[in-house]
């Protein structure tokens, strides 16, 4: 790279150098979506954030291996070992029969639904999206390796890893485990430390065939097997959401470690929450809007991926629909900016400091628009270079900057009107009386630009 990319490593709380293990191949994981329902816009945030890091590590020459797992069995309510099965109750809130075919069938639909975001927010396709049911063999394997390398024990509904053989458990999270109430379960007190989870739940009905038991894989072993199989051991980078991080995390890397004897991920990167008017999304409270929720607003996603980058992927973020709105018009003005300077004849243009490298430390979103804005501002035309410039930053940021084309109005008798005694006032040098012009149309509802080849109109929103 040009720069040395530096990035924020959970593990050790500090921002370090990054370089892979077998240059220039870079092996990463994101934990995919349990594909219960559809995706709400804090689900969406890790994704856009691990895009941004895949087009920084492409732009610097790296080859990136990248895996997005589908979450379609396994996954209880309560994140841990608490609750019912995600799937099973969409099944019962679709009135579909419990079965694993009708699983699978809602699995599939709400993937493609899953998909469908990530195009329309311009995310690149991931390498391999494997789907946890075409894994089972995978996981049955982990557990009977754990198993055989007594780390785990039975309980009246599943198996469990005992955590107090992996000393260094606390680490990652930093946990108090002393601390810890020991948790609620249906059979209370199986548990022989409070931070135990379980690798395979017991399920007669719907579950999959294994030695130990018929059941479900744990939501933690799926993800640790399939991150051996489809990347290797150890791996990269594994990115999540930071409330992964005290359980889910922890626990993959428990298993892992304990499984296989050597370090799981060279560099953990997790994204900050999002909260929709100062509160925690939740169905409850009726927050937990969709793509589509904001596309019926007359917001894109591009805008609302351009919001996200705004803030960075470590700093919390608070959805609110002013903020959004007010994002969705930056972003459409920084679009035309750019077109009309760079289609504006060669005038002047008045150089400004800085560079276009933010981004090689931690994923500087923010600071690369920023000086964006700061290199077209007052700039009547682009040259080339800095066109080039802008086009190299847009590789990171996905936000298609360079895209923006006026769109075709059919002129009204009055809007024709207008522009043609604007055209005769600018020919008189008749300023004031363009401007004026100027502000009629605006009330009409579009700006003018004047161009080389002409005016050229445009919405106002």
């Amino acid at each position: 790279m040009e720069q040395t990319l530096k990035l924020y490593n959970t593990a050790t709380r500090n921002i370090e150098a990054f370089e892979p293990q077998n240059h220039p191949t870079v092996t990463m994981y994101n934990c995919g979506p349990t594909v219960y329902n559809y995706a709400h816009i804090g689900n969406l945030r890790p994704y856009v954030f691990a895009d941004v890091l895949r087009r920084t590590l492409e732009l610097g020459g790296y080859s990136v291996k990248q895996i997005i797992n589908i979450t379609d069995v396994g996954h209880l309510v309560g994140d841990g070992d608490e609750g019912e099965d995600k799937m099973t109750a969409a099944l019962k809130r679709e009135g579909k029969p419990l079965t694993k075919e009708a699983m699978r069938e809602v699995g599939d639909f709400y993937t493609e639904k899953f998909k469908e975001d990530l195009k329309t927010l311009n995310i690149l396709p991931a390498t391999e999206y494997p789907k946890a049911s075409d894994n089972i063999a995978e996981d049955i394997e982990l557990v009977e390796t754990l198993t055989q390398k007594g780390f785990t024990y039975p309980t009246g509904d599943g198996i469990y890893f005992d955590t107090s053989k992996f000393p260094t458990y606390p680490d990652f999270a930093k946990l108090d485990v002393e601390g810890m109430r020991p948790g609620e379960r249906i059979d209370t007190g199986e548990k022989k430390n409070p931070t135990d989870f379980a690798l395979w739940k017991f399920n007669d009905e719907l579950g999959y065939e294994a030695q130990f038991g018929k059941g479900f894989p744990g939501w933690h072993v799926e993800c640790s097997a399939m991150i051996k199989k489809y990347l290797g051991h150890p791996i990269d980078i594994h990115t999540g959401g930071v409330d992964h991080i005290p359980v889910h995390h922890t626990n993959e890397i428990a298993q892992s470690e304990s499984a296989y004897g050597t370090p799981f991920v060279k560099t953990w990167m997790h994204c900050a929450h999002m909260t929709v008017d100062g509160q925690k999304m939740s169905k409850s409270l009726g927050n937990t809007y969709t793509l589509k929720d904001l596309q019926e607003r007359g917001i894109s996603s591009l805008a609302f991926r351009y919001w996200l980058l705004t803030a960075n992927y470590r700093t919390q973020v608070n959805f609110t629909w002013e903020a959004l709105q007010s994002a969705s018009e930056s972003y459409k003005n920084l679009q035309k900016r750019i077109y009309y300077a760079k289609n504006a004849e060669p005038t002047a243009f008045l150089s400004v400091g800085g560079n276009f490298e933010h981004a090689s430390n931690d994923l500087n979103t923010p600071a690369l628009i920023a000086h964006i804005w700061t290199i077209t501002q007052g700039q009547s035309y682009l040259p080339q270079t800095v066109i080039e410039k802008i086009e190299r930053a847009d590789k990171i940021l996905g936000l298609k900057l360079l895209d923006y084309a006026p769109r075709e109005i059919a002129l009204t008798p009055e809007l024709e009107t207008l522009l043609n005694a604007r055209r005769i006032a600018r020919e008189e040098k008749n300023y004031a009386e363009s401007d004026r012009l100027r502000e009629e149309i605006h009330q009409l509802g579009y700006d003018v630009k004047d161009t080389p080849d002409g005016p050229v109109l445009t919405p106002l929103s």
